[in-house]
């Protein structure tokens, strides 16, 4: 289970890398592409669900890493609600 690392840019054109332990996020983004804000949200929840789903059944715990940085995208997406044409950019996945 390789952990993965994502770089994202926001709506606002800052750039941020996230966290993975699995690298499921290659199952949902692709690099170079921009995804309307409620659709990449949708798809890093599933992502990053995935991902701790992985540990437990592996580890026998869920990922506590993957759940934070759930929260922490939840919580950046939410300042770009108001903007219906706000759109996240997956720039590189690597492990």
């Amino acid at each position: 289970m390789p952990e993965t690392f994502f770089t994202l840019r926001w709506p606002d054109g800052t750039v941020e890398r996230c966290y993975s332990p699995s690298g499921v996020v290659a199952e949902l983004f692709s690099p170079g592409t921009s995804y309307p804000l409620k659709d990449f949200l949708n798809r890093a929840r599933i992502a990053l669900v995935r991902a701790s789903n992985r540990v437990e059944a592996k580890y026998g715990f869920a990922c506590t890493s993957a759940m934070a940085e759930l929260d922490r995208i939840e919580a950046r997406s939410a300042t770009f609600e108001g903007q219906p044409a706000a759109m996240v950019t997956c720039l590189e996945i690597s492990q």
